[in-house]
């Protein structure tokens, strides 16, 4: 045995050592008991799941894109885009009786397509002509037991709409769709306010048709179907 092992110094670590040592296997032996281990297992796991997400998340984070974006429009020419493709459809005026109600509905659910469409900006050669046709609904839904006079009404439009590609004459999508919106009527001594709530509940229901109409011909000019 060499001087180093027997000094003195070597001798006071000894006991220190063995001491740590017996303190690490003790600490071991707890953590890897039935408890603790099950609670460490799913801590584990748990962390495991967060860096899979994590990492799974990078992956596909390209993946993912606007419907909206100005990025190319699959198997278009140049650097078409969905945003590109949507301001040259030209809508057509939407026929409906003169001096109607529906006629002035009409004219807003134009009025609101054109901005959806283009967003208000103009100067693109039409590629497609949407044609538009509109029908209107009135539902009493709740009525005055005593009186007889409605309370909530129910206003709806129900839509057919066809995108034609003008350089072929072929209609390329074809749908339908609806909305449905109520309004109130105080009484039937505030007609204004039965009146007005009936013009806000159109202007709703031609919001909803136009944004309708919008994402079906997004959806077209994205997948092509």
């Amino acid at each position: 045995m060499s001087s180093s092992d027997t000094s003195p110094w070597t001798r006071m670590r000894r006991p220190a050592a063995r001491a740590a040592v017996a303190s690490f296997a003790q600490r071991l032996a707890g953590l890897m008991s039935t408890p603790r281990r099950a609670g460490f297992a799913t801590k584990l796991a748990a962390l495991r799941s967060v860096f899979f997400v994590v990492g799974l998340g990078g992956l596909v984070a390209g993946c993912f894109q606007p419907m909206y974006a100005e990025h190319p429009l699959p198997g278009a020419a140049g650097s078409a885009s969905v945003v590109g493709a949507m301001r040259a459809v030209d809508v057509a005026a939407i026929d409906a009786p003169a001096g109607s109600r529906l006629a002035r509905v009409s004219v807003n659910v134009r009025n609101e397509l054109i901005y959806d469409l283009t967003g208000g900006g103009g100067g693109f050669s039409p590629t497609h002509r949407l044609d538009v046709k509109l029908t209107s609904t009135q539902l009493q839904v709740i009525v005055d037991i005593n009186t007889a006079r409605p309370d909530v009404n129910n206003y709806g439009i129900d839509s057919t709409y066809t995108l034609t590609e003008l350089a072929t004459g072929r209609v390329v999508v074809k749908g339908q769709t609806f909305a449905r919106v109520s309004y109130n009527i105080p009484g039937q001594e505030q007609r204004f306010a039965g009146e007005r709530g009936l013009r806000d509940a159109e202007n709703r229901a031609a919001r909803e048709i136009a944004e309708n109409i919008r994402n079906r011909l997004a959806s077209f000019f994205v997948a092509g179907t």
